[in-house]
């Protein structure tokens, strides 16, 4: 083998179930019928070229939702990765689901901290090693407890709590196998560009760590993060676009001589589409749209969500539903519960479920004026401001919050028109994700917010709940902006 040798890394995240393309005036853009078409492409022009997936394959389609993951499966089978990694969303269906779904797989699934707790055996394998072109290249998954908060409803499940655990379950597989003459080694991650950096700033260059491909926070980035001397990407979300690294490894030395990295749009003006891939597409759409066609309303308008992080005018009306519905004071609704960035003005059922994939359950809990205050303190810290992918709610309406940032106080915190009485207590609607989860979205656990009371469900479904309330309602409008107020 000679000493330099040339590995092409093409690497997705977020897919969450973006599997049909979109047709636009100059082309077809995204889709996985053409993300399929480019991966073909390069792997016929480039020999040694390998895909990996950084998780969350699952989810914001009706084709996942419908089959809970397995018509997933089905497309990623046939878009054959090399290795993918798990995500927080491949848990939604359950753990037990997951390990289902990984028996479907053919192509390896990995995850180094994932485990169960009584006798801490993984669930899945942690690592795999990959041969191309005589290079060994090792792939190792991970995932951290503060991402995949979802194993909270499978108590016998635990992770590794912090980047700080993962980084020496990183050096303990690594150190496993420097005897075989790993060329190049690849951290697999699903935990947000952020803590990328944290982690690859604890990693022992001894361990021989080259790049790091992650996913979870979406981010959209020009060129590499480089920490450690470690190379850093993520290819935004979706499938409108994917990463490429080429990059010249010294096999003698086992480091990297030289790389290019780009992200590529997926369009037909950069590749074929796979027709097999679109048919098997096709005909899964036309399963779902028999069930999932129907009209729930129409809106005033065109209604839009544009980010997590501020008041938006679909949050403002769901969470307007399940208030009114449910008979609650106040409705804290999950902003990254609503998955697309606008809907309407006909809204089809198709429409609601993808824009609202999680059917979660809702529980009332009673929670002092005093202790919601502090709350919603915790969800308006300058963490989220600086771009921490963290949880945010949406208000219902009745409540009025003007938040300053210069000296960390509210300049109003009204309810109904009145300031809000800290010894009162208020009947507030949480999604059960969220309630299971308080520590990460409000900084208190459940026990500190009930303070000795009881919560109760109100409802098992928050969709039929908006479903209801969307078909038996015509003309909705919601303008935001009044709501929360950061200054």
């Amino acid at each position: 083998m000679e000493r330099y040798q040339k590995l092409v890394l093409l690497h997705s995240n977020d897919m969450h179930g973006d599997f049909l393309t979109e047709n636009t005036d100059e082309a077809l853009i995204g889709g996985v019928s053409l993300l399929s078409g480019y991966i073909t492409k390069v792997r016929e022009t480039e020999p040694n070229t390998l895909y990996c997936i950084a998780g969350d394959m699952f989810r914001g389609s009706v084709i996942d939702s419908e089959y809970q993951g397995i018509s997933t499966i089905e497309i990623m089978n046939m878009l054959a990765p090399d290795v993918v990694t798990i995500g927080n969303h491949e848990t939604d269906y359950g753990v037990a689901h997951l390990l289902f779904l990984e028996k479907c797989a053919k192509f390896p699934i990995i995850n180094s901290n994932l485990y169960i707790k009584t006798n801490h055996a993984r669930l899945f394998k942690p690592y795999v090693v990959l041969e191309v072109g005589g290079m060994k290249v090792l792939f190792i998954g991970v995932i951290t407890e503060e991402v995949i908060a979802q194993t909270k409803t499978d108590g016998v499940i635990g992770s590794f709590v912090n980047i700080e655990e993962a980084a020496k379950e990183v050096g303990k597989i690594c150190n496993a196998y420097n005897a075989i003459d790993i060329d190049f080694t690849v951290l697999l991650t699903h935990i947000g560009f952020e803590e990328d950096k944290k982690l690859a700033a604890i990693l022992d260059p001894a361990w021989g760590v080259d790049v790091i491909i992650g996913g979870h926070s979406h981010t959209f980035i020009d060129e590499p993060a480089i920490v450690n001397d470690i190379l850093i990407v993520q290819a935004g979300t979706g499938t409108d676009q994917i990463g490429r690294f080429d990059i010249t490894i010294d096999t003698e030395t086992n480091s990297v001589s030289g790389w290019k990295w780009q992200c590529v749009p997926i369009s037909s003006n950069t590749c074929e589409q796979d027709e097999a891939m679109e048919k098997l597409i096709r005909d899964f759409k036309k399963k779902t749209d028999q069930k999932y066609g129907r009209v729930v309303t129409r809106f005033a308008r065109k209604l839009t969500h544009p980010s997590r992080n501020r008041e938006t005018e679909l949050g403002g009306l769901l969470s307007d539903a399940l208030r009114s519905s449910l008979g609650v004071d106040i409705m804290l609704l999950g902003s990254g519960s609503i998955r697309t960035e606008e809907m309407g003005p006909i809204v089809m059922y198709s429409d609601l479920c993808e824009a609202f994939p999680y059917d979660d359950a809702v529980y009332l809990l009673e929670i002092s004026g005093a202790v919601f205050r502090e709350m919603i303190r915790y969800m308006v810290r300058d963490e989220v401001w600086e771009g921490a992918h963290t949880e945010f709610y949406q208000f219902s309406d009745g409540l009025h919050v003007v938040y300053s940032r210069a000296d960390h106080s509210f300049r109003e915190f009204k309810f109904r028109g009145e300031e809000m009485e800290d010894g009162r207590l208020y009947k507030v609607g949480l999604q059960r994700f969220h309630y299971l989860n308080t520590k990460i979205g409000f900084g208190k656990s459940t026990e500190e917010i009930l303070e000795g009371r009881k919560s109760r469900i109100v409802s098992t479904s928050c969709r039929d709940v908006i479903d209801e309330y969307l078909s038996s309602h015509q003309h909705l409008d919601r303008h935001a902006g009044d709501r929360l107020i950061i200054e």
